[in-house]
């Protein structure tokens, strides 16, 4: 008994600290982690500039299939997506014109993808001495003529085109053209678990000068690292595309919000619609990531001790003073 009256005793000190103003009230930004790399890289960028740029928030992730997230957005119980690849969501222009869904900023304006392969595929390395296997590959409709060249191990009968990942919007869409082009007759299409499965397929595929084909896209550090070819298709079709039809576009990768956010955060809204990187930079962060094995947090420092300057486009004098503070104090 007297060790229970001491715990309530305890207890009430406490929370009469935090009514008097002991503890200040904390804001909790909640953002989709769809499970790419890029996609969390940029998030642990942003977790360092919310909780130590600005005072009273804290950042917490979703993870989350894509199209799950989306709807956690849509319906408020998650606050934005940082990096966001609208194009690939069939829904994105009529939730944006009901106002369920708020363009913030653009992240990164010049990125791509598509079904890719090796150079050395197509045009050969001299130096490695590997042979073009496919010198006349330059469409995702020419791979027809080149099963042979990218067999599937476990169906000799077949090639093998490797696809995105289950529970991305574009997996349905690769899908969809793999059918609309006729490619399910000469390929099996293959889906592996997640992102470091494909890549690391692609990696081992091109560490032995192996032929290789399927989804890719950039920024990623594999595209940084490696020298591959992204297949031409036909035009871009808005009205077709979700159907397999043509190209992927080359749209810019936006941070997007739930019509709540601008009032939630309105300091951090500032920030957010400032908040821009670029393929390359990504790009080259993610090769880091890789070659040194560090985190996705670890990662986020690097990028911005490496690139200073960026703190001053993103943020108010005042606020890029406090994350430098953060970032130059030695370690815990």
């Amino acid at each position: 008994m007297k060790k229970l009256i001491i715990l309530v005793t305890l207890l009430s000190v406490m929370a009469a600290g935090c009514a008097s103003g002991g503890n200040k009230a904390v804001t909790a930004i909640i953002v989709a982690d769809n499970g790419w790399d890029s996609q969390k890289l940029h998030n642990e960028i942003a977790k360092l500039v919310v909780e130590h740029a600005y005072d009273g928030y804290v950042f917490e992730q979703s993870t989350a299939s894509s199209t799950m997230n989306w709807q956690s957005i849509i319906a408020g119980d998650v606050d934005m997506s940082i990096e966001c690849w609208t194009d690939n969501i069939a829904t994105y222009h009529e939730d944006v014109a009901a106002g369920t869904i708020v363009d913030v900023g653009v992240l990164i304006s010049d990125s791509m993808q598509g079904v890719y392969v090796p150079r050395y595929v197509v045009e050969g390395d001299a130096q490695r001495g590997i042979d073009p296997a496919a010198p006349e590959l330059k469409t995702v409709e020419d791979l027809k003529k080149y099963p042979d060249v990218f067999p599937d191990d476990e169906d000799l009968s077949k090639g093998r085109i490797y696809g995105a990942i289950p529970g991305w919007r574009v997996d349905e869409i690769l899908y969809n053209k793999y059918i609309a082009y006729g490619l399910d007759a000469y390929y099996n299409y293959v889906r592996l678990g997640s992102e470091s499965a494909l890549f690391a397929s692609l990696a081992s595929a091109y560490n032995l000068g192996e032929p290789w084909v399927g989804y890719c896209y950039e920024p990623t550090w594999i595209a940084g690292k490696l020298d591959l070819i992204l297949l031409e298709d036909t035009p871009f079709d808005q009205d077709r595309f979700y159907d397999g039809y043509g190209a992927f576009p080359n749209q810019p990768l936006k941070t997007v919000s739930n019509p709540f956010f601008a009032e939630k955060a309105p300091d951090l809204l500032e920030f957010f619609e400032k908040y821009e990187t670029g393929s390359q930079l990504i790009s080259k962060a993610l090769a880091y990531l890789d070659e040194t094995g560090s985190t996705h947090e670890e990662t986020a420092v690097w990028v911005l001790e490496e690139n200073d300057r960026l703190l001053d486009e993103w943020l108010p004098a005042e606020n890029a003073a406090k994350l430098r503070e953060y970032l130059s104090a030695p370690a815990q």
